[in-house]
């Protein structure tokens, strides 16, 4: 799933210029967000087709953290788009074991070393 031409132009006016040397753009960097929580891959794994995933990851938190993902979610939102979050898997939601954590197995009582006193 990619972002619309239609779509994009609803957007388009949100999204901060592009200025100096920027090797991806922004419908790109969209199109990377969507892909993302579509699969629900890690930023590493993103295809190499939409760039450098820290770069991608950067504007990431840099739109975040300005509110501009909320403003692009609100306005497609008006579209009755389907949202990520009704998409996503909550982490709290999936039980695993404590052995797939890596976590250090418990001792027996028997396998306990007991230091003994010398005596002299």
């Amino acid at each position: 799933m990619k972002l619309k031409e239609d779509q994009y132009r609803r957007i388009a006016k949100l999204l901060p210029k592009q200025r100096g040397n920027v090797k991806i753009d922004n419908r790109d960097m969209l199109n990377a967000l969507i892909y993302r929580c579509k699969n629900g891959c890690s930023w590493r794994d993103l295809p190499r087709e939409f760039g450098n995933w820290h770069v991608i990851y950067v504007r990431f938190a840099r739109w975040t953290k300005n509110g501009l993902l909320e403003k692009i979610q609100a306005v497609l939102s008006e579209e009755e788009l389907p949202v990520a979050s009704n998409h996503a898997l909550d982490s709290t939601s999936a039980k695993v074991h404590p052995d797939a954590f890596g976590c250090q197995k418990k001792r027996q009582t028997g396998d306990r070393q007991v230091s003994r006193r010398v005596e002299h």
